[in-house]
């Protein structure tokens, strides 16, 4: 015959210890017998026949020989009170639950308009546009370009204007340097 190789993983045996440990033999589960009257003999529906009004009282149908079966038992029901008592107490719990979540709805708008309004005043903070300063010694730059493009052959006559000009610029980095240190 052929060789076959034989693969024993760990699986393989734990499922053979634990069959060991199994009893292996089931338990039947026992069905609860149900006695049920003894079958009347049927009749033949050519023969006549002669009822005396027993039949009729069993509850079989006269001519389908057919018996009935014993009647149907149902469980008794729990009082009514314990009934309506549980039912409180869960429509107690709902309703103590409803009032929660209500109030966890109200706290959880507060919370986010409050959030909203930290979060836009950080906004706010953090990315305002600062206020643009005013260029120092505007007035005489303009001034002077002004006239030196009117004047192109005569530059000596904005000289003046130059000079204002200069000594703006001096004082302005004069008031600058003493801000810096």
């Amino acid at each position: 015959m052929g060789d076959f190789p034989i693969q024993i993983s760990t699986r393989l045996i734990d499922r053979l210890t634990e069959d060991d440990e199994k009893v292996k033999k089931r338990t039947k589960k026992t069905k609860t017998r149900v006695p049920r009257e003894p079958r009347l003999p049927e009749t033949k529906v050519d023969q006549p026949q002669i009822s005396d009004g027993s039949e009729q009282q069993k509850g079989t149908s006269t001519g389908t020989g057919w018996a009935v079966l014993p009647p149907l038992f149902m469980p008794v029901n729990q009082p009514p009170y314990s009934v309506s008592a549980e039912l409180d107490a869960i429509r107690s719990v709902v309703k103590e639950s409803e009032n929660i979540v209500e109030k966890l709805r109200k706290q959880e708008k507060n919370m986010v308009q409050e959030v909203t309004q930290k979060a836009k005043d950080l906004h706010d903070k953090e990315f305002k546009i600062p206020e643009p300063k005013p260029m120092p010694c505007s007035v005489e730059s303009n001034a002077w370009m002004t006239c030196y493009k009117e004047n192109t052959n005569d530059l000596t006559k904005c000289a003046p204007l130059a000079q204002n000009f200069a000594e703006c610029a001096r004082r302005v980095r004069q008031l600058a340097k003493p801000a810096d240190k």
